[in-house]
């Protein structure tokens, strides 16, 4: 509130300049290092989300930047409450999503003291973000908020750590707000459209390969229109399968963990690729086998919104620096100098076939079976969140998304995150259904934030696969060290009684025919749910089972 005097607290200037900027959800975990902050939002029309744990508040705030293209944003307290907030920054620095976290700080007389929970948070989160910094002038607030929104976005995204020296906040100042960021589409040059143009009119057997961050729904439907019109095959990195419509003739699957043998051959004899927004990291490019570095085998070109990344593993044959969206736009006047066709067809029908029926596994329930359905029953504008473990990989291959942002789900293969994106994607969209899938140590990682949607009345439904292990790490174990199981075996709780203490829906599935039944439940209890799902340990991937692994590895050991 301004004084007589055209004052403001820094608090209010601060919260004044997140809502210049677009901020209408933070989350956070209240701290007393920014309880004025916290009072500037009493007044404030941007919605708080109280969460459980500062790593679930930064996970939410991801998911938001992920979902949207505009950071995200929570407040954390200092010390622990920053560091507890890490997992949620290194998801945002690998999955390229603009965010910005605000830590509380010691009061200024008192750094350098190590005074209590005092924490250098250049040298913490230096490495991690793409600017950490300190407000010690309460006048300088709109500058360097406006700075770190600009930096959050733009360019390659990625996440920025503020620091609030508690003492700071409290002073009053008279200040000009800053105008509101914007996003910068950096688009590409006549030139690299002509080279490209020539590029793909001269192809045989090119590919387009879709990535990254700086996509839309209108940025997806350009990218389709072009594929289209010249039968381009078109496929996924890992965990972007939302950025193309599953069903559209030119789509190709997903390369990510355990991608579809035929796309991986696809890849590897196409003459042409074109990588559109992503960096082709560890995951996509099957470990770095799929192609050569410095100078991959084939002909590649690489679209890119940060320059920095252009070349960095990869010496593309053409570099275009350009955010997807400006280059989306500029494709639609692409006019190519032959009328070339793709391969589209054939490439369809492979991930149709792939993906078309679920795998028989081990069990009373198949969890490939319950993704079909909820494939073919979940409305067109459900959105699905999960996080990380062997579970997912039937969701990446049963699962067709229709739309952008339908999937939010950690690139970086995060634990734990499910949870927080789903009860921040009821947050932005109450009124479109919010299915979680998780694995069950995977979501005991975050589950406290089931609490969370409870307290804010957000009915998300979350399908824990039970499988009483680390499923990804006793896989991996059966493979290098089979037999000598250590560290993977879990306890777990009854999860139906779990949600049901914390005023939401639990019911436990035992068979596959039992689940679409117990969904309906589910969705008309109006509460959050929790659908345990109990799956065979041996059900380890859709293609094979923990015994296999054991079996193949002793038998190689013993050759």
């Amino acid at each position: 509130m301004r004084g007589k005097d055209n004052t403001r607290s820094a608090a209010e200037v601060l919260v004044d300049q997140l809502r210049i900027h677009g901020v209408r959800h933070a989350f956070c975990v209240p701290g007393e290092s920014y309880l004025a902050v916290l009072d500037a939002f009493h007044d404030s029309d941007v919605a708080v989300t109280v969460c459980r744990q500062e790593g679930g508040a930064a996970m939410m705030a991801e998911a938001v930047g992920k979902a949207t293209g505009r950071p995200g944003v929570c407040f954390v307290t200092r010390g622990p409450g920053a560091t507890n907030a890490s997992p949620g920054i290194h998801i945002a620095r690998q999955d390229s999503t603009p965010m910005v976290v605000f830590v509380g700080q010691v009061a200024r007389d008192m750094r350098e003291r190590e005074a209590f929970q005092e924490l250098d948070y250049r040298a913490v989160f230096g490495s991690m973000t793409k600017w950490a910094t300190e407000i010690d002038d309460p006048a300088r607030i709109p500058e360097i908020v406006s700075r770190a929104f600009f930096t959050a976005a733009n360019g390659r995204p990625g996440p920025v750590v503020v620091s609030l020296p508690e003492d700071m906040l409290t002073e009053r100042v008279a200040v000009n707000d800053a105008p509101p960021f914007a996003p910068i589409e950096t688009s590409p040059g006549a030139a690299e459209m002509t080279k490209l143009a020539q590029m793909l009119g001269s192809a045989r057997s090119p590919i387009l390969i879709l990535g990254g961050s700086r996509w839309s729904q209108d940025t997806s439907d350009g990218i389709a229109r072009f594929a289209q019109k010249h039968a381009l095959p078109v496929c996924t990195t890992f965990r972007r399968l939302h950025l193309f419509d599953a069903l559209h003739p030119c789509y190709a699957g997903d390369l990510g963990i355990g991608p579809n043998p035929k796309l991986v051959e696809r890849i590897k004899s196409a003459d042409l690729v074109v990588l559109i927004g992503g960096r082709m990291g560890e995951l996509p490019s099957q470990s770095y086998t799929l192609f050569d570095i410095p100078r991959p085998q084939m002909t590649f070109v690489h679209v890119h919104p940060g320059a920095e990344e252009l070349g960095r593993v990869y010496s593309p044959h053409l570099a275009i620096h350009a955010a997807p969206t400006a280059f989306a736009a500029a494709l639609e006047h692409v006019d190519l100098p032959s009328a070339m066709r793709g391969q589209a067809e054939a490439a369809h029908a492979d991930y149709l076939a792939w993906t078309d029926k679920p795998t028989d596994q081990p069990g009373a329930v198949n969890l490939g079976a319950i993704l079909v359905w909820l494939r073919d029953n979940l409305p067109a504008d459900a959105i699905i969140c999960n996080g990380a473990g062997n579970y997912a990989a039937w969701i990446h291959r049963f699962f067709r998304f229709r739309r952008f942002a339908q999937q939010i789900a950690p690139t970086s293969g995060s634990m734990g995150y499910g949870v927080p994106a789903a009860v921040a994607m009821k947050r932005l969209h109450p009124d479109r259904p919010v299915v979680c899938v998780a694995g069950d140590g995977d979501f005991l990682m975050n589950g406290q934030e089931f609490a969370t949607a409870v307290q804010y009345g957000l009915p998300i439904i979350v399908v824990i696969a039970d499988n009483g292990i680390y499923g990804t790490i006793r896989m991996h174990q059966e493979r290098e060290y089979p037999g000598r199981v250590i560290a993977t075996d879990l306890r777990n709780p009854d999860f139906a009684a779990y949600a049901r203490a914390f005023g939401g829906f639990g019911v436990s599935v035992e068979r596959t025919a039992d689940f679409p039944a117990a969904f309906k439940e589910a969705q008309d209890s109006g509460k959050p749910a929790i659908i345990r799902l109990a799956i065979d340990p041996e059900a380890i991937t859709p293609a094979t089972t923990l015994a296999k692994i054991r079996a193949k590895s002793l038998a190689d050991k013993n050759r």
